[in-house]
């Protein structure tokens, strides 16, 4: 079984109050791969509360976002709409207050004991805080599951710190496809 894990594509990631023009650039190659993949897929959603400035995150990172029930805490139109074409029994979706989702590695250790993942494939945003966080968290819960970032549907908060997070997940032996680095 191979799962495909789209992390927090979310529309204040994208084109809202913390996206990027490299976030947008992603959008197309996403959604060819939500809609091309031989696979079950998980989407993770960023989710905060009213209180958010109020928490730790919120006091480092003074920008609101992802506020559940908001328009920016919903996926992006495009790749909501790729989900969407694969069908409901191929989806779950994965609330997470943080950068790393417990329940995320949970559930995916349920799961590995109904089938053999062969591999979970991650894209999303952001590389360098999200999609690094549950690459490694998975990693740490299923040690002999190959898991792999595409370096082409994922974009970080700079194209920096997008190619220090695909260094540092392949050091952690996380296959990345599609980077030359």
């Amino acid at each position: 079984m191979r799962l495909l894990i789209v992390v927090d594509m979310q529309k204040d990631f994208v084109d809202g109050t913390l996206g990027t023009a490299e976030a947008q650039a992603i959008v197309p190659a996403v959604c060819e791969k939500i809609q091309k993949f031989d696979g079950a897929i998980i989407v993770t959603q960023d989710t905060h509360q009213a209180n958010y400035l109020g928490t730790q995150e919120g006091s480092i990172l003074p920008v609101t976002h992802c506020v559940q029930n908001t328009p920016g805490w919903e996926l992006d139109a495009k790749v909501y709409a790729a989900v969407k074409s694969r069908g409901d029994a191929a989806i779950r979706s994965v609330m997470k207050p943080t950068f790393g989702s417990v329940e995320l590695g949970e559930y995916l250790v349920d799961k590995g004991h109904d089938a053999d993942i062969e591999e979970i494939v991650l894209v999303g945003l952001c590389t360098d805080i999200c999609v690094i966080s549950n690459a490694l968290l998975i990693k740490a819960f299923l040690p002999e599951v190959k898991v792999t970032v595409d370096a082409a549907c994922c974009a970080g908060v700079t194209p920096e710190s997008h190619k220090n997070a695909l260094r540092a997940m392949r050091m952690c032996q996380v296959n990345i496809e599609n980077w030359e680095g």
